[in-house]
């Protein structure tokens, strides 16, 4: 098939996602919807799951990970209530998908991932796609990137036991914390946000994702390979 033919079909399939996935869901905020027709979800994918890219559920990437539920990376997008100037912290790069849509809405995206493969073919992709204003790290994301703090939003994709103290810490004031809580298989994605010295907490919805290791949040040993978000 000709690679024009080929990107249209995409695009067509991205159109729909966003139609039949996202906007029937409740999400209409038009920044979000015109950042997830942007992004080719299907670049950062493996080769041979390309086909299902814009299917509606999880994807294995490789290393005991996965790409989210599109929705799921529409509704963590959507809680952060970005306007377009500031500076977000991701914690799980994963395959940089996230991060392409958050780089759409945000100035300046940094994002943290403990395995360095995934970081580095994350790089890869978002260079292919002229994304210049995400940064990339390789290290502990439960400790978040103090250096850089303070962020107006954070976003973790992976899931902790607890809401990680360093991270609540790196929050601007007025700023926004997006995370998974829970035990192993079940938690509730919640959102904190700073208001002076003190937080308000919201939960949102029960969802299931891939355990948060780090000094933060699960010990290696917990890890678990089974399909998540």
């Amino acid at each position: 098939m000709r690679a024009d033919r080929q990107d249209d079909i995409y695009r067509e399939q991205r159109e729909r996602m966003v139609r039949e996935q996202i906007e029937r869901r409740g999400i209409r905020t038009p920044g979000v919807l015109e950042a997830l027709r942007a992004v080719p979800r299907h670049l950062f994918v493996l080769p041979d799951q390309q086909t299902y890219a814009y299917s509606d559920g999880a994807m294995r990437i490789g290393h005991g990970q996965t790409i989210s539920q599109p929705y799921i990376v529409a509704l963590m997008t959507d809680l952060l209530k970005l306007q377009g100037g500031e500076r977000v912290l991701e914690v799980g790069t994963g395959s940089g998908y996230q991060a392409a849509v958050l780089a759409h809405l945000a100035e300046e995206v940094h994002t943290i991932e403990r395995l360095a493969a995934l970081s580095d073919h994350a790089a890869l992709v978002l260079e292919e796609l002229g994304i210049e204003n995400v940064h990339l790290y390789v290290g502990d994301g439960t400790l978040g990137l103090p250096d850089q703090a303070p962020f107006q939003a954070i976003m973790v994709t992976a899931a902790a036991p607890d809401v990680p103290k360093t991270l609540l810490d790196q929050l601007d004031d007025s700023g926004r914390l997006v995370i998974p809580v829970g035990r192993r298989f079940s938690q509730v994605l919640e959102v904190w946000q700073r208001v002076g010295v003190r937080y308000e907490q919201e939960a949102v919805t029960a969802v299931a994702f891939v355990p948060l290791i780090g000094e933060e949040g699960w010990p290696e040993e917990t890890r678990d390979r089974s399909f998540l978000w």
